[in-house]
């Protein structure tokens, strides 16, 4: 195969969990005869300090040479006094866009041996798998005009700009049916068109679309409802597609259902199926060094790698069977741990799960 996968280790927690990670594509290489091929740069904070850029250009000329990128998170304190034109978090909004990664894929799926990890009873997540599929590059987080600006009586006021046009709400929407068409057939369109014009558009776009895939059910929900029916009754999602903003909280709150955001991968994709992929979790630089981060999400986002740009989908299948092998033989991290189970540090749960690939 030859695949040329581009490491970011990120920041924080990053290069920790992401060592990890490449044990695991190592034991998958060995396994599988892939002629997986790595090249490491850096991003985000790591960057900043590198190259003075949160990302910089050679950096994203590998990225964009490689079949896929597998990434950690980016910042911290240490880099929260810059201006926010270098700030590490520009570096990734910027990969994104100049990838042209408009489609963030964001799958909350409960382990049924982390029932009990979730906040909420277990017979209300019990089975929960829903896919949330997020516009990433649009919407008011690359809206012009935005800024902070003095007004004529001396206050100071911010502003940002909420738009899509009608090609990027219809190309992410195409992106989420498809991907309804492989799971239940089944996807709510998530807006706030009571209120914003914005989205009366998103919906009208989405209602025509519809059109195109008769087999697939469309239902329409306000964001604020649908943050609280995810918490209320979640499993009656299956596919959830929704613009940028609305899609950063309610996959953050959807990762919560599932007992730790520690668990949870995300691919971010392009038209043509080429992607990043990275934890959905922060850099948690207070835990950085110690040894106790929870590698799984990255692991599971290399999986989410091989399903979706390497067209290896046994490699994935056998990647997250090995993760739900190793929860049932008790494993934790600190982040999952509850009595009666084994807790164990970062290394150890790569370890953990390169034994259980076998091969």
């Amino acid at each position: 195969m030859s695949k040329k996968i581009v490491i970011l280790p990120g920041d924080g927690i990053g290069p920790e969990i992401m060592q990890e990670a490449v044990k695991v594509l190592n034991a998958v290489d060995n396994k599988y005869k892939l002629g997986l091929k790595y090249e490491e740069d850096c991003i985000g904070g790591a960057a900043i300090d590198k190259y003075g850029v949160p990302l910089a250009s050679s950096t994203l000329d590998k990225c964009r040479a490689a079949d896929a990128v597998l990434m950690g998170s980016v910042g911290g304190p240490k880099w929260d006094a810059l201006d926010s034109n270098i700030r590490p978090e520009k570096g990734l909004l910027k990969i994104r866009y100049e990838m042209g990664l408009f489609s963030n894929l964001r799958p909350a799926i409960l382990y049924p041996q982390l029932a009990d990890a979730s906040s909420l009873r277990p017979e209300v997540v019990a089975g929960l798998d829903i896919l949330i599929v997020r516009e990433l590059t649009g919407g008011i987080y690359f809206g012009e005009p935005r800024g902070i600006r003095l007004l004529e009586n001396g206050e100071r006021q911010g502003y940002n700009t909420y738009v899509y046009a009608e090609s990027e709400i219809e190309r992410i929407g195409r992106s989420a049916f498809e991907m309804a068409r492989k799971r239940s057939k089944k996807i709510c369109s998530v807006d706030k068109s009571n209120v914003l014009e914005v989205t009366v558009l998103w919906r009208e776009v989405m209602q025509a679309l519809a059109k195109e895939y008769p087999d697939v059910e469309l239902t329409h929900m306000y964001v604020d409802n649908a943050a609280m029916q995810l918490v209320r009754q979640p499993k009656q999602f299956d596919v959830i597609v929704t613009g940028n903003m609305f899609g950063d909280i309610l996959s953050d709150t959807g990762a919560m259902l599932t007992g730790s955001i520690g668990m949870l991968p995300s691919a971010s994709l392009d038209q043509n199926g080429k992607g990043l992929y990275e934890p959905v979790h922060g850099s948690a630089p207070d835990i950085a060094g110690q040894g106790i981060a929870n590698p799984l999400a990255t692991i599971l986002s290399a999986a989410m790698m091989f399903r979706y740009s390497l067209d290896q989908s046994a490699v994935a299948d056998d990647i997250e069977a090995a993760v739900g092998k190793v929860l049932d033989q008790g494993y934790r991290s600190a982040d999952i741990y509850s009595p009666g189970t084994t807790k164990v540090g970062t290394s150890q749960m790569g370890d953990a799960v390169v034994e259980a690939l076998g091969g």
